[in-house]
This record gives structure tokens, C-alpha cells and sequence, in this order.
């Protein structure tokens, strides 16, 4: 049986959180397949346009090195927002409904001004970590561009101290966002709740499931990682597959 904990933080009165079992993110892989297959044409079109939007900005910032590099790692931080018509797929096919791909952006209407105060959070953290990739790069090879960067890293082995700095603190801010962002966004589509007191939710869920969760952003980050591989286009099922499992993550973790 799940255990649940359920205390006020700081005035905020926090739905209870269930501790899960550390293979449970493959449980929300499988789930995410099935609701991909009950929601064929509008879920692959979210995937569709995750896909060709990322190409396009992957293009437009070939010539700069860090906006190469920003593009790529923001994704991560701006997925957990973008997702959100999936996890309305996933919410209404509980309910035993069948929505359309137009009918899923109306979930924006839904508790909308706390869903675009997080997207404006999640945008402040994406333009810090732009304007200190910018410096970074400038400070350690100037005007580069990003297939020069490529070849000079991977290839050459050029600058590798810097790279794992950038790499490091990189990952400490994805790994922020996502303990802020796991359950947030699907949370603020499913209840009537404040940004903050989703946020908070999300910490504590990450606090007492750090091993499943930890299992869960590598899920993520190599899954996407795959997609990016194949040009993006293998994002046009992998996304589904991970906004809809990032539905039953949030569902299964808080009560």
C-alpha cells in the first residue's frame, strides 16, 4: 500500500503526496504508449510540432554556438509547459472522453493565469541561462559557430574544462527546474491552485521519491536526447509518449 504525507509548508496547504515504487517511471512509459494509441492523430500532431519547431530553431541558430547549445538545453526547461494539450489528452481520456487536437488547447483556459505565471518563471530561467551561455561562449571562443563548436569538441577534444562547467551547471538548473516542474503544469490543469502551492507539491514529491524521480528525469532527458538524434523527427512519438507518461506521473504521485 502507498504511504501519504500531507503537512502544511509555510501557510500553504499542500494536497497529500504518495511515495511510489523506483521502477514506477516505466509503469508511466507504458501508460503514455497507451494513451498515444488511444489518441493517435492528436498526439502525434503535438509531436509533429514539437518536431518542426525544433528544427527550425536548431537551424535559425546554427551559426552562433550558444544559441545552438541554449536551443537545445532550453527545450528542456520550456518541455513541461509546451506538453500541457497532452496531459489534457490524458485527463480526458480518464474521464472516458476523446478530444480532438483544437479541443485540447482549450486547456489553457483553465486556471490560466497561474499556468502563464509559471511559463513567464520558466522563461526568465530560459533567458538567464541564454544570456550566461552567451558570456560563457564568448569568454571561450568567441564568435564560433555551432558545427565549428561540434567538431572542435567532440572531435577535437577543444575546451573540454569549460564544457563540463557549462555542463554542470547546466544540469543543476534543469535539475531545478524539474523538481519545481514534475508535477506542476498538469497539477495547475487538474485543480484549482495557485502556482506556488503546485511548485511546492512538486519539491515534495521529488523530496520523498528522489531514486524513482532521479529513474524519471533520465527517462526524459535520454528519450529526448534520442529524439534530437534523429533530427527531431523521432520527437514526433517520443513527446507524446512522455507528456502523456508525465500525466500519469503527476497522478499517481499526488492524491
Amino acid at each position: 500500500m502507498r504511504h501519504s504525507f500531507d503537512f502544511d509548508v509555510a501557510g500553504f496547504n499542500l494536497p497529500a503526496v504518495r511515495t511510489i515504487a523506483a521502477d514506477q517511471p516505466l509503469t508511466w512509459l507504458k501508460a503514455g504508449w497507451a494513451d498515444l494509441k488511444a489518441n493517435p492523430l492528436p498526439s502525434l500532431a503535438y509531436g509533429l510540432l514539437f518536431a518542426l519547431g525544433g528544427d527550425l530553431l536548431i537551424l535559425a541558430a546554427l551559426d552562433q554556438a550558444h544559441l545552438l547549445t541554449v536551443a537545445i538545453s532550453g527545450f528542456f526547461l520550456l518541455a513541461p509547459l509546451l506538453a500541457a494539450g497532452l496531459y489534457e489528452l490524458s485527463r480526458s481520456r480518464a474521464a472516458g472522453k476523446r478530444l480532438m487536437f483544437i479541443d485540447s488547447l482549450r486547456c489553457f483556459r483553465r486556471n490560466g493565469q497561474q499556468l502563464a505565471l509559471f511559463g513567464l518563471l520558466l522563461a526568465l530561467m530560459a533567458i538567464i541561462w541564454e544570456r550566461f551561455s552567451a558570456i560563457a561562449f564568448a569568454l571561450a571562443g568567441g564568435d564560433v559557430t555551432g558545427s565549428a563548436l561540434i567538431g572542435q569538441i567532440v572531435f577535437g577534444g577543444e575546451h573540454l574544462a569549460f564544457i563540463a562547467a557549462w555542463f554542470v551547471l547546466g544540469g543543476i538548473l534543469a535539475l531545478a527546474v524539474f523538481a519545481l516542474g514534475v508535477v506542476s503544469v498538469p497539477m495547475l490543469l487538474d485543480r484549482d491552485v495557485d502556482v506556488a502551492t503546485a511548485m511546492l507539491t512538486s519539491l515534495r514529491a521529488v523530496a520523498h521519491n528522489p531514486a524513482p524521480l532521479l529513474l524519471w528525469a533520465m527517462l526524459i532527458v535520454t528519450l529526448t536526447l534520442i529524439g534530437f538524434a534523429t533530427l527531431l523527427f523521432g520527437l514526433v512519438v517520443l513527446m507524446p509518449i512522455l507528456g502523456h507518461a508525465s500525466w500519469h506521473a503527476y497522478r499517481d504521485l499526488v492524491e
